[in-house]
């Protein structure tokens, strides 16, 4: 009977701790694994759009008006107008409500930044949002 009534009373306290510590862990690194094309981008200030999507599809454009997705391991890898605007529509057929944002750099013709937004469109993407840093002075 002994035996027993030691099995019912496991202690689960140093289990809690350490799925808390996990948890601290992944709240600490997950603004960190979002990666993408260094570009410069514009400052304005605007208001930050509301997705519902926890990771939306991020298409670069450099100061050299080369491509870039955010799918995949190779999201470092300039991709032409064709591919990227296949890729979005494969995504967007499974998920419609995706969010698609252009990250532009602020040194890239407007009309690159054109061409890309209407082709991102015609690839199905509803909308398509400019992602701009904040001005120097306020945060």
């Amino acid at each position: 009977m002994r035996q027993r009534r030691a099995l019912a009373e496991i202690n689960v306290v140093p289990y809690i701790d350490v799925m808390l510590v996990l948890l601290v862990i992944f709240m600490a690194t997950a603004p960190l694994l979002m990666q993408g094309v260094e570009v410069q981008l514009p400052q304005t200030a605007t208001q930050p759009v509301e997705t519902t999507d926890a990771e939306p599809l991020i298409v670069s454009i450099d100061q050299d008006a080369k491509l870039y997705l955010n799918l995949g391991a190779q999201d470092d890898q300039a991709l032409s107008i064709e591919t990227v605007k296949q890729r979005v529509a494969t995504v967007l057929r499974r998920n419609p409500n995706k969010a698609v944002m252009v990250w532009g750099d602020q040194r890239v013709p407007y009309g690159e930044v054109v061409i890309l937004m209407s082709e991102l469109q015609a690839a199905g993407a509803g909308s398509v949002g400019l992602v701009t840093d904040p001005p120097s002075g306020r945060q």
